[in-house]
Protein backbone atom coordinates (compact mmCIF):
# COMPACT_ATOMS: atom_id res chain seq x y z
CA UNK A 1 0.00 0.00 0.00
CA UNK A 2 1.42 3.49 -1.23
CA UNK A 3 -0.28 7.21 -0.14
CA UNK A 4 -0.98 9.47 -2.52
CA UNK A 5 1.39 12.86 -1.89
CA UNK A 6 -0.64 15.48 -2.47
CA UNK A 7 0.98 18.70 -0.16
CA UNK A 8 -2.00 20.41 1.05
CA UNK A 9 -2.08 24.51 2.54
CA UNK A 10 -1.34 22.92 5.74
CA UNK A 11 1.89 20.86 4.20
CA UNK A 12 3.22 23.83 2.84
CA UNK A 13 2.89 25.83 6.07
CA UNK A 14 4.38 23.36 8.08
CA UNK A 15 7.50 23.06 5.87
CA UNK A 16 7.91 26.67 6.37
CA UNK A 17 7.42 26.76 10.00
CA UNK A 18 9.67 24.21 10.57
CA UNK A 19 12.07 25.88 8.62
CA UNK A 20 11.75 28.75 11.17
CA UNK A 21 11.85 26.55 13.88
CA UNK A 22 15.29 25.22 12.87
CA UNK A 23 16.45 28.58 12.02
CA UNK A 24 15.22 30.03 15.62
CA UNK A 25 16.96 26.53 16.93
CA UNK A 26 20.25 27.28 15.85
CA UNK A 27 20.73 30.59 16.46
CA UNK A 28 20.01 29.77 20.28
CA UNK A 29 20.83 32.98 21.83
CA UNK A 30 17.82 34.72 19.72
CA UNK A 31 17.44 36.34 16.00
CA UNK A 32 14.67 38.92 14.73
CA UNK A 33 12.51 38.94 12.32
CA UNK A 34 14.37 40.34 9.91
CA UNK A 35 17.06 38.01 9.96
CA UNK A 36 14.48 35.42 10.23
CA UNK A 37 13.19 36.12 6.62
CA UNK A 38 16.49 36.86 5.33
CA UNK A 39 17.91 33.26 6.64
CA UNK A 40 14.79 31.23 5.71
CA UNK A 41 14.12 33.28 2.50
CA UNK A 42 10.30 33.47 3.56
CA UNK A 43 8.55 36.82 2.88
CA UNK A 44 8.14 39.28 5.49
CA UNK A 45 4.19 39.14 5.66
CA UNK A 46 4.18 35.02 5.69
CA UNK A 47 7.04 34.86 8.14
CA UNK A 48 4.71 37.41 10.66
CA UNK A 49 1.56 35.09 10.03
CA UNK A 50 4.15 31.88 10.54
CA UNK A 51 5.76 33.18 14.00
CA UNK A 52 2.10 34.69 15.22
CA UNK A 53 1.06 30.94 15.23
CA UNK A 54 4.49 29.16 16.25
CA UNK A 55 3.99 32.10 19.46
CA UNK A 56 0.29 30.76 19.93
CA UNK A 57 1.60 27.33 20.14
CA UNK A 58 4.44 28.00 22.22
CA UNK A 59 6.97 26.96 19.72
CA UNK A 60 8.84 30.25 19.77
CA UNK A 61 8.88 33.10 22.21
CA UNK A 62 9.90 36.48 21.65
CA UNK A 63 12.38 37.92 24.49
CA UNK A 64 13.17 41.71 25.67
CA UNK A 65 14.59 42.88 22.65
CA UNK A 66 12.50 41.36 20.25
CA UNK A 67 13.83 38.78 19.14
CA UNK A 68 12.78 35.38 18.65
CA UNK A 69 13.86 31.68 20.64
CA UNK A 70 12.72 28.13 20.68
CA UNK A 71 9.69 28.12 23.17
CA UNK A 72 8.66 25.25 26.04
CA UNK A 73 6.42 23.04 23.61
CA UNK A 74 9.40 23.28 21.01
CA UNK A 75 11.65 22.05 24.00
CA UNK A 76 9.42 19.29 25.12
CA UNK A 77 8.78 17.83 22.06
CA UNK A 78 12.07 18.00 21.12
CA UNK A 79 13.29 15.71 24.01
CA UNK A 80 13.56 11.92 23.82
CA UNK A 81 12.83 11.79 27.39
CA UNK A 82 8.34 12.26 27.71
CA UNK A 83 8.03 12.79 24.21
CA UNK A 84 5.21 10.73 23.37
CA UNK A 85 3.36 12.19 26.82
CA UNK A 86 4.30 15.77 25.47
CA UNK A 87 2.89 15.15 22.02
CA UNK A 88 -0.51 14.19 23.27
CA UNK A 89 -0.42 16.94 25.82
CA UNK A 90 0.25 18.89 23.00
CA UNK A 91 -2.16 17.84 20.64
CA UNK A 92 -4.76 17.91 23.61
CA UNK A 93 -4.34 21.55 24.17
CA UNK A 94 -4.34 22.69 20.45
CA UNK A 95 -7.42 20.09 19.70
CA UNK A 96 -9.49 21.91 22.18
CA UNK A 97 -8.51 25.02 20.83
CA UNK A 98 -10.12 24.02 17.69
CA UNK A 99 -13.21 23.18 19.12
CA UNK A 100 -13.91 25.97 20.77
CA UNK A 101 -12.84 28.33 17.39
CA UNK A 102 -15.14 25.32 15.21
CA UNK A 103 -17.72 25.53 17.84
CA UNK A 104 -17.70 21.12 16.77
CA UNK A 105 -15.88 18.47 18.66
CA UNK A 106 -12.92 17.46 17.32
CA UNK A 107 -10.77 14.10 16.02
CA UNK A 108 -7.72 13.21 15.56
CA UNK A 109 -7.23 10.25 13.36
CA UNK A 110 -4.59 7.57 11.80
CA UNK A 111 -4.78 4.94 9.37
CA UNK A 112 -2.42 2.49 11.31
CA UNK A 113 -1.93 -1.57 10.20
CA UNK A 114 -4.55 -0.99 7.80
CA UNK A 115 -7.16 0.02 10.30
CA UNK A 116 -8.82 3.71 11.46
CA UNK A 117 -7.90 4.77 14.47
CA UNK A 118 -9.02 7.95 16.49
CA UNK A 119 -6.39 8.46 18.52
CA UNK A 120 -7.26 11.58 20.18
CA UNK A 121 -10.82 14.14 20.57
CA UNK A 122 -12.01 16.50 22.30
CA UNK A 123 -16.20 17.26 22.70
CA UNK A 124 -18.26 19.18 25.79
CA UNK A 125 -21.60 19.24 26.82
CA UNK A 126 -21.90 22.37 24.41
CA UNK A 127 -20.15 20.11 21.47
CA UNK A 128 -20.81 16.61 21.81
CA UNK A 129 -18.97 13.82 19.78
CA UNK A 130 -20.88 11.87 17.58
CA UNK A 131 -22.47 8.40 18.74
CA UNK A 132 -20.04 5.55 18.02
CA UNK A 133 -22.46 3.19 17.48
CA UNK A 134 -20.99 1.14 14.56
CA UNK A 135 -17.12 0.59 15.28
CA UNK A 136 -15.17 3.40 13.18
CA UNK A 137 -12.81 0.25 12.24
CA UNK A 138 -15.75 -1.42 10.29
CA UNK A 139 -16.98 1.56 8.68
CA UNK A 140 -14.68 4.00 7.17
CA UNK A 141 -17.09 3.81 3.77
CA UNK A 142 -19.71 5.95 6.13
CA UNK A 143 -17.50 8.60 8.22
CA UNK A 144 -15.92 11.29 6.74
CA UNK A 145 -12.98 9.98 8.78
CA UNK A 146 -12.62 7.04 7.22
CA UNK A 147 -13.11 8.49 3.57
CA UNK A 148 -10.44 10.92 4.45
CA UNK A 149 -8.01 8.46 5.25
CA UNK A 150 -9.33 6.20 2.06
CA UNK A 151 -8.47 9.07 0.13
CA UNK A 152 -4.94 9.57 1.33
CA UNK A 153 -4.21 5.66 -0.34
CA UNK A 154 -3.78 4.53 -3.75
CA UNK A 155 -6.31 2.59 -5.59
CA UNK A 156 -4.83 -0.92 -4.67
CA UNK A 157 -4.98 0.15 -0.33
CA UNK A 158 -8.76 1.35 -1.11
CA UNK A 159 -9.60 -1.66 -2.89
CA UNK A 160 -7.74 -3.77 0.15
CA UNK A 161 -9.19 -1.87 2.60
CA UNK A 162 -12.73 -2.07 1.38
CA UNK A 163 -12.24 -6.45 0.97
CA UNK A 164 -11.70 -6.46 4.47
CA UNK A 165 -14.64 -4.46 5.69
CA UNK A 166 -17.49 -4.51 3.68
CA UNK A 167 -19.58 -1.54 2.81
CA UNK A 168 -22.54 -1.93 5.19
CA UNK A 169 -26.01 0.17 5.01
CA UNK A 170 -25.90 2.41 7.85
CA UNK A 171 -28.50 4.86 7.07
CA UNK A 172 -30.62 5.80 3.79
CA UNK A 173 -27.44 7.59 2.47
CA UNK A 174 -24.63 5.25 2.80
CA UNK A 175 -22.91 4.41 -0.36
CA UNK A 176 -22.71 0.46 -0.27
CA UNK A 177 -21.20 0.27 -3.78
CA UNK A 178 -17.84 -0.44 -3.86
CA UNK A 179 -17.66 0.95 -7.78
CA UNK A 180 -19.22 4.33 -7.07
CA UNK A 181 -17.60 4.94 -3.56
CA UNK A 182 -14.29 4.29 -4.99
CA UNK A 183 -14.89 6.55 -7.98
CA UNK A 184 -15.87 8.96 -5.29
CA UNK A 185 -12.61 9.05 -3.34
CA UNK A 186 -10.83 9.13 -6.30
CA UNK A 187 -12.41 11.92 -7.19
CA UNK A 188 -12.20 13.90 -4.30
CA UNK A 189 -9.65 16.86 -4.15
CA UNK A 190 -6.89 16.78 -1.62
CA UNK A 191 -7.64 20.52 -0.44
CA UNK A 192 -11.50 20.21 -0.53
CA UNK A 193 -13.26 18.46 3.01
CA UNK A 194 -15.03 15.47 2.80
CA UNK A 195 -18.28 15.35 4.31
CA UNK A 196 -20.47 12.95 5.71
CA UNK A 197 -23.75 13.65 5.44
CA UNK A 198 -25.87 11.52 7.82
CA UNK A 199 -23.94 8.79 6.22
CA UNK A 200 -22.60 7.07 9.45
CA UNK A 201 -25.43 8.05 11.71
CA UNK A 202 -29.05 9.90 11.44
CA UNK A 203 -29.06 12.73 12.68
CA UNK A 204 -24.92 13.77 12.97
CA UNK A 205 -22.92 15.62 10.11
CA UNK A 206 -19.19 15.50 9.91
CA UNK A 207 -16.63 16.96 7.90
CA UNK A 208 -12.63 15.84 8.10
CA UNK A 209 -9.43 17.22 6.10
CA UNK A 210 -5.93 15.24 5.92
CA UNK A 211 -2.97 15.34 7.75
CA UNK A 212 -0.56 13.14 5.73
CA UNK A 213 2.56 12.93 7.87
CA UNK A 214 5.45 11.08 6.71
CA UNK A 215 4.26 7.54 5.78
CA UNK A 216 1.34 7.53 7.87
CA UNK A 217 -2.35 8.90 6.45
CA UNK A 218 -3.70 11.13 8.92
CA UNK A 219 -7.00 13.64 9.44
CA UNK A 220 -8.58 15.86 11.54
CA UNK A 221 -12.34 16.12 11.37
CA UNK A 222 -15.27 17.11 13.62
CA UNK A 223 -18.76 16.28 13.83
CA UNK A 224 -21.94 18.66 14.60
CA UNK A 225 -25.64 17.45 15.47
CA UNK A 226 -28.18 17.59 12.08
CA UNK A 227 -29.70 21.08 13.71
CA UNK A 228 -26.22 22.65 13.09
CA UNK A 229 -25.93 21.36 9.88
CA UNK A 230 -26.15 24.98 8.32
CA UNK A 231 -22.65 25.67 10.07
CA UNK A 232 -20.79 22.31 8.34
CA UNK A 233 -18.96 24.09 5.52
CA UNK A 234 -17.94 26.90 7.12
CA UNK A 235 -16.48 24.77 10.29
CA UNK A 236 -15.14 22.69 7.60
CA UNK A 237 -13.28 25.59 5.85
CA UNK A 238 -12.19 27.15 9.02
CA UNK A 239 -10.71 23.72 10.46
CA UNK A 240 -9.06 23.11 7.40
CA UNK A 241 -7.12 26.31 7.88
CA UNK A 242 -6.00 25.67 11.05
CA UNK A 243 -4.74 21.95 10.56
CA UNK A 244 -1.21 23.62 10.53
CA UNK A 245 -0.47 23.64 14.10
CA UNK A 246 -1.69 20.10 14.55
CA UNK A 247 0.13 18.57 11.60
CA UNK A 248 3.17 20.86 12.77
CA UNK A 249 3.30 18.53 16.31
CA UNK A 250 3.24 15.05 14.35
CA UNK A 251 6.20 16.48 12.50
CA UNK A 252 8.32 17.92 15.00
Amino acid sequence: MALRHEPTASYHSVQDALRVLETVARRGTGINETELARETGIATERLTTLLRMLRREAYVEQIADGAYVTGAAFVRLGSADGHRQALRDTLQHTLERLRDSVGAAVYLSRYVDGEVRVTQYVDSPATPKVNEWVDFRYSAHATAVGKSLLTQLDHEGRRDHLARHRPARLTSRTITSDRLLLSKLAAQPPTVPVLDLQEYAVGTVCAAVPLTAGSTAGCLALSLPLAHAHRLRRAADALNRNAAPVLLSLAI
